[in-house]
């Protein structure tokens, strides 16, 4: 089954300094494209499209289209977090991507941290 929710995807501290408010939201039928233990970007909102797969810790991330244009985003992990940042080398802000959590509206979602892109991924188990 798969779960998503936006409640916690960032992390508390990081939705407070951001000052987005999350919410719980059910999952899309896209979601399910998403390999297990894969790290899933959808260059539309709310996982639709075709998604772009990693697994393991990425440093530059916006070589993959999917990635570099991300509008939503899925962790299928399966047994740990993961740590996203809008820069190439784990650099600039850090979101905390729970397992079997999604960001349905990057740009929304995360007043705009993330627009469109995410460069570099870290696995936290």
């Amino acid at each position: 089954m798969i779960r998503t929710r936006i409640a916690a995807a960032f992390g508390a501290a990081v939705l407070a300094g951001l000052g987005v408010a999350a919410t719980a939201t059910s999952a899309s039928a896209s979601y399910s494209q998403c390999d297990s233990g894969a790290l899933c970007a959808y260059l539309y909102d709310s996982g639709v499209g075709t998604p772009g797969q990693v697994f393991g810790n990425n440093t530059n991330l916006e070589q993959y289209d999917k990635f570099n244009n991300a509008e939503s985003v899925y962790n299928n992990g399966n047994s740990c977090d993961v740590h996203i940042y809008n820069q190439q080398n784990y650099g600039g802000t850090v979101g905390l991507l729970k397992r079997g959590y999604a960001i349905h509206d990057l740009d929304r979602e995360s007043g705009g941290a993330w627009a469109d892109d995410i460069a570099s991924n870290y696995w936290v188990c």
